[in-house]
């Protein structure tokens, strides 16, 4: 009887402990389920690439006019547009300031119509295939389902500072920072934006 209880709490002790056998395989298994996820991913992302390389991506103007001159209280101080037309891919930055500049708002979105913006968001949407999570004293990067979009949230918390990163549509690829903002003001912008009126 002595030998089977101490059976039982040498199995109790090794199956409480994160011991590295059993860490080992928790990673093994995660790493599995990203690939499978990625082949997956890669089989969808596929044919969405085929009809994306037949879509005109959008012109400089149609990107400037989805851009709201006003965001939650901060107002546009600046755009560029076209910076990648020489590579065939549409792109638009925009950058929102509240009024003492205590906090800024900054977009970029990428066009994934057209040859080389299929390819160019093609590898996004591997990496959004993926699940993680990792955390220490400094930042926290995830990520995360929102309104039935996939996205990568990143916080700076010694700074305030966050960065979300999503694919709107399989077709545009939206990165929005905030300074001074945490992940819920920077989410609360990125739907201010009204990421469904593009295209």
């Amino acid at each position: 009887m002595k030998k089977l209880i101490v059976l039982f709490c040498v199995v109790v002790f090794f199956a409480s402990c994160e011991n590295p056998v059993s860490k080992k395989i928790k990673e093994t298994r995660e790493n599995v389920s990203n690939t499978t996820k990625a082949v997956k991913e890669l089989n969808k992302m596929q044919e969405d690439i085929e009809e994306l390389k037949d879509e005109e991506p959008l012109t400089n103007d149609e990107l400037k006019a989805w851009l709201p001159d006003e965001i939650n209280g901060m107002k546009r101080v600046g755009y560029k547009a076209g910076q990648t037309a020489y590579m065939q891919i549409a792109q638009v930055e925009a950058t929102y300031q509240n009024e003492d500049k205590s906090k800024k708002f900054k977009v970029q979105v990428i066009d994934g119509a057209g040859q080389m913006g299929a390819a160019a968001t093609a590898g996004f949407r591997m990496v959004f295939s993926q699940d993680f999570e990792e955390e220490d004293e400094n930042k926290m990067r995830r990520t995360v389902k929102k309104n039935g979009v996939k996205a990568i949230e990143e916080y700076r918390k010694n700074s305030n500072n966050s960065e979300i990163q999503l694919m709107e549509g399989n077709r545009f690829y939206i990165k929005a920072n905030g300074t001074n903002m945490d992940l819920d003001e920077t989410w609360d912008a990125i739907e201010e934006l009204d990421a469904g009126d593009l295209g």
